[in-house]
């Protein structure tokens, strides 16, 4: 079984860019360490293809090549926080429709040219003062995020809230130094919930 995991620099966390199985300190580590101690006489083949920095333009830029050419069994996603990150400093946000018309145009892909089954992970933002403002802007887009979820996908990751509920249980940095980057424990968590959402899909 083949596993693509895309999105940004949640995803990309420093692989080394070069080899396409190397999954990078992040949650992809996790959720195949996972997946595959639950799963231990299956072969699967791991490819982790985010790139820091992506937005869903960038994304559906690259996506013939980075998905469709790849023809995966399974195809995650995580995109969206650049969205908002990178309009943040002149509060100039992308709309809403242009968001919603490049995301949609990802997740048709992979509909009408793969037999791919479709994993959604929401975009997050934990709660740091310095962004706290993001959710101007970001919590619309979640709110896309999760109606083209309940159009395409075949599994929902609900990360924003997972995480809200975990940082009332421990403090945002036990998961976070940014609000945006998971560290290792952060990562883990993340590894997690993948591998629950991937047990719900393929038992």
């Amino acid at each position: 079984m083949k596993i693509l995991f895309q999105g940004d620099s949640i995803t990309d966390a420093g692989r080394d860019r070069s080899n396409p199985h190397d999954l990078g300190p992040g949650y992809p580590k996790y959720a195949a360490q996972y997946i595959q101690e639950q799963h231990p006489n299956k072969m699967f083949e791991f490819v982790n293809l985010g790139i820091s920095g992506d937005q869903t333009k960038d994304l559906l830029a690259r996506w013939k090549t980075d998905c469709v050419d790849i023809q995966p069994d399974l195809v995650s996603i995580h995109i969206g926080v650049n969205d908002t990150w990178h309009h943040a400093p002149k509060r100039d946000w992308l709309l809403d429709a242009q968001f919603e018309n490049n995301y949609r145009s990802i997740l048709t892909d992979i509909r009408t040219k793969t037999n791919a089954k479709i994993m959604i992970l929401e975009q997050f933002l934990l709660p740091v003062p310095d962004k706290e403002f993001f959710r101007i802007d970001l919590d619309a887009k979640i709110g896309i995020t999760r109606k083209l979820a309940r159009e395409f996908a075949d599994i929902f990751v609900p990360v924003d809230g997972l995480f809200a509920a975990a940082c009332v249980e421990k403090d945002m940095l036990h998961w976070s130094a940014d609000g945006v980057h998971p560290n290792e424990n952060g990562s883990a968590f993340m590894g997690k919930l993948y591998a629950e959402a991937f047990m719900k899909l393929f038992g």
